[in-house]
């Protein structure tokens, strides 16, 4: 029978057995260290971040959380407004605000548009519209208004001078009824192939303006 292992000690002498026991002390207390140790590490490699692999690219910016009720900034700019007074031949007559930079034919829609017998030969729908002008749509028939402009100060003013087809320049011709960019060309090569007009009445002999045409013109243009 194998002696016990406590028998064995018994057997040592008083300084033996503390000696042996001192030893056992030691191990046990290695054990522990490299147990410590190896939880400190498996706690280490759990809690560590994953690495990228090399030759990924930088990693995404991590956005702050986006809320329901958070709203783009507010636009300060307010595009310029104009008042125009739109007569005549349209469904709505009436004062209207529109966008400053607008024509004709924008003040017209806001009136409700051109009514059945309204002339629109006898308005330039394309014009550029001026603060506190009025605007008058003849009907069929009836001679065309001279257009009122503001003064800029939103008060009507008086109707703009006749225009002189002698030294008018296109865009000055433009602003007529019934003449467009190539009516008024076409009165330009005219009065430089023929010289000055002598008189309103000349008008006739351009091409394109006709009986209609002439009397739409003739009390709005001098020689």
């Amino acid at each position: 029978m194998q002696p016990e292992p406590h028998d064995d000690l018994a057997r040592l002498s008083p300084r033996a057995r503390i000696a042996q026991r001192g030893r056992l002390g030691v191990g046990a207390a290695i054990v522990l260290l490299i147990a410590t140790l190896v939880a400190a590490v498996v706690i280490s490699a759990v809690t560590q971040p994953a690495e990228r692999p090399i030759g990924a690219g930088p990693s995404p910016a991590v956005r702050p959380p986006t809320s329901a009720f958070s709203m783009a900034p507010a636009d300060d700019s307010v595009p310029p407004t104009i008042f125009v007074h739109v007569l005549g031949s349209v469904h709505n007559p009436g004062l209207f605000e529109v966008a400053a930079g607008a024509r004709v034919m924008d003040a017209v829609a806001q009136a409700g548009g051109l009514t059945e017998s309204a002339d629109q030969a006898g308005i330039n729908l394309a014009r550029l519209l001026a603060d506190g002008e009025q605007v008058y749509v003849p009907a069929i028939g009836e001679s065309p208004a001279v257009p009122i402009a503001g003064d800029g100060q939103g008060q009507v003013g008086s109707p703009p001078a006749k225009v002189n087809i002698n030294t008018a320049a296109a865009a000055d011709l433009d602003t007529l009824p019934h003449v467009g960019p190539m009516m008024a060309q076409r009165i330009i090569d005219y009065r430089t192939a023929n010289g000055l007009f002598s008189s309103v009445d000349d008008l006739r002999n351009v091409t394109g303006i006709g009986d209609k045409t002439f009397e739409s013109l003739k009390d709005l243009v001098t020689t």
